[in-house]
């Protein structure tokens, strides 16, 4: 009698064991899966309806509904794919609002809106202008950013560069160009006991003079001194209590004791009490005017008092800072103060407005041909190390327009040079203890 054998299930038939009633409702589920995948993105993508309404409403109230011209620059971080919808909506949203496109000879007001962020939010800034000379009128939304989502640094406009002038072992207050072709040939180097000139010759600097300062008292620990080059003599040298000017050829260098203030504009055309820095691409010419605005320095610390001359409108005197930047406005100038409690004063003339924008305590503006006209370079704190990035000031909220520049110790000093549209920046190497200084420059870049 033979005993009956059951095989064990075999896999492919146990797939298929599967009620029919479950296998005829598989292809639902999973078309249920992906629209939930689906609705899930949609949700997670940014609504740009409402600052697009916002901005419009804002515009077509200067404005009035007709006949504009528009260009929308991106200078933030939105990916291609984000700009290009917030383009297409803001389009929308002005067409909505009575506006129409034309170009810029048959337009009533020219339109530009630059799409910039600042470390929480992304801001839309609008500049309207109408007629042809017509004050300049800016409005401004902002939404938050999507958590996670890209920073500033990502996606910049701006590029900043940084070209190596000179190194040596005792620290360097400053660095002055004072004559360069295709790069600078001649140079004065600032330290505490001396001014010394190089020139390049055979590809090599070789130091022409050595000039002494003369000082009867000590010197602060943390010294800072800067060189400005002179109107009809080369150079003028600012240290603490101490002011020397180099007269005859070859220089001679003459010092006296001084309480004289410190400039913070830089030299540039113009008259004793006026700077002037010409406007890049204006065909009528048009040059920006500011007061040459100084302040006097702690003669035994490493600060500036905060007393200024002249006034910035009614303020006279601002708390004590390590370093200042200009933002010219169309009828007023914005100047930033790095006060040595860690904040950065806004002064306007009007009001001061405190912030905290997570900088160092170097700040130095610059006027170039890129971007908004005016940048300001700001360090990055660090124990060991610093960088160095450029904003510019669509409002009170500094946008970052540059990638960071990192150098290899921390920044000491960060002064604009004469011409203004170039800062020097010194460093003391962590690795070798020697002091760098180098030359930054803004390239126009997108």
């Amino acid at each position: 009698m033979r005993i009956a054998v059951y095989n064990s299930a075999i896999p492919d038939v146990t797939a298929n064991t599967v009620p029919r009633a479950t296998r005829s409702i598989l292809p639902f589920i999973f078309r249920l899966c992906f629209f939930l995948i689906v609705v899930s993105c949609l949700a997670a993508a940014t609504d740009w309806s409402v600052p697009e309404q916002q901005l419009a409403r804002k515009i077509v109230a200067i404005t009035g509904p007709g006949a504009v011209s528009l260009s929308v620059e991106n200078r933030s971080s939105l990916s291609r794919r984000d700009n290009d919808i917030v383009q297409n909506g803001l389009r929308s949203a002005l067409e909505g609002t009575g506006l129409r496109f034309v170009k810029p000879e048959q337009s009533a007001a020219n339109l530009t809106i630059f799409l910039s962020e600042n470390a929480s939010s992304y801001v839309w800034v609008a500049q309207i202008q109408q007629g042809g000379g017509a004050e300049l009128a800016v409005v401004i939304v902002s939404t938050p950013r999507a958590a996670g989502g890209s920073s500033a640094g990502e996606a910049v406009p701006l590029s900043l560069r940084k070209t190596p002038l000179w190194a040596q072992e005792s620290p360097i207050l400053d660095v002055a160009v004072l004559e360069e072709g295709a790069t600078p040939v001649h140079l004065a180097v600032l330290d505490a006991e001396r001014v010394s000139l190089y020139r390049m010759q055979g590809g090599r600097w070789q130091q022409e003079q050595a000039m002494e300062i003369s000082h009867a008292r000590p010197w602060p620990r943390d010294l800072r001194g800067r060189l400005i080059p002179g109107r009809d003599h080369l150079l003028d040298v600012y240290l603490p209590g101490v002011l020397c000017h180099t007269a005859g050829s070859p220089p001679a260098l003459s010092c006296r004791e001084s309480d004289d203030p410190w400039p913070l504009v830089s030299g540039a055309t113009g008259g004793n009490d006026l700077a002037v820095f010409p406007s890049a691409g204006l065909a009528n010419g048009a040059s920006t005017v500011v007061p040459r605005t100084a302040a006097f320095f702690a003669p035994t610390r490493n600060f500036f008092t905060g007393v200024l001359t002249p006034a910035v409108g009614k303020f006279a005197i601002v708390p004590h800072f390590y370093s200042a930047a200009l933002v010219p406005r169309e009828k007023y100038s914005l100047w930033l103060f790095a006060t040595t409690d860690g904040q950065v004063h806004m002064v306007d003339g009007i009001s001061d407005q405190t912030s905290k924008f997570g900088w160092g305590s170097d700040i130095a503006n610059l006027k170039t041909s890129c971007g908004a006209g005016w940048q300001v370079l700001a360090t990055g704190p660090g124990i060991s190390a610093d960088s160095v990035r450029a904003h510019e000031f669509p409002d009170r909220d500094p946008v970052a327009v540059s990638s960071a520049v990192e150098f290899p110790g921390a920044v000491t000093a960060l002064w604009t040079e004469a011409r203004s549209d170039s800062a020097v920046a010194v460093v003391r190497n962590r690795e070798t203890g020697s002091y760098e200084a180098y030359r930054l420059a803004v390239a126009c870049s997108q």
